[in-house]
């Protein structure tokens, strides 16, 4: 697919809507760089969940404005993942539930909208996503505080 036979928006939930030249909405897909050091502005996939491509962009600037502005924000929030250094408190074992955390980028707090929203990457590597969609950063889950730990425990 083009990149001037789709049509991008968010939903009422935020999440990243692309229709397709026959009209189908595809909910939920995710902006990849082919190339983000060496090439930033060329190359950019549109994928669903499954990491199916559904579009290619070869160069944002090809773009108009509403449609190159939601790719740059959905890049940029794919792209901001800080790393999850202690958890400090749980709001509720029960979620939706607000986290108070310490990240590589300071201080946080966020809501968890459910426990699938922590996914294992692979040994001790998790990502946790926030309401918002941003995306934090586990690397070492055996080298946390036993406080963090035992929190993260409770919805692992």
């Amino acid at each position: 697919m083009t990149a001037t036979v789709f049509d991008l928006r968010r939903d009422a939930f935020g999440r990243l809507v692309l229709t397709d030249a026959e009209g189908r909405g595809h909910v939920g897909v995710l902006a990849v760089r082919a190339f983000p050091i060496a090439a930033p502005d060329e190359g950019v996939s549109v994928v669903d969940a499954d990491g199916h491509e559904l579009a290619w962009v070869p160069r944002l600037s090809a773009l108009d404005e509403p449609r190159r502005a939601l790719l740059a924000e959905a890049l940029a929030q794919r792209e901001f993942m800080p790393r999850l250094l202690r958890v400090k408190a749980v709001s509720s074992f029960a979620t939706p539930s607000t986290w108070d955390v310490e990240t590589d980028r300071g201080p946080a707090s966020f809501v968890l909208k459910g426990e699938e929203d922590i996914r294992r990457l692979g040994p001790g590597l998790l990502i946790v996503n926030d309401a918002h969609g941003v995306q934090y950063l586990i690397r070492d889950l055996a080298g946390m505080d036993r406080h963090s730990r035992k929190l993260l425990d409770r919805f692992l």
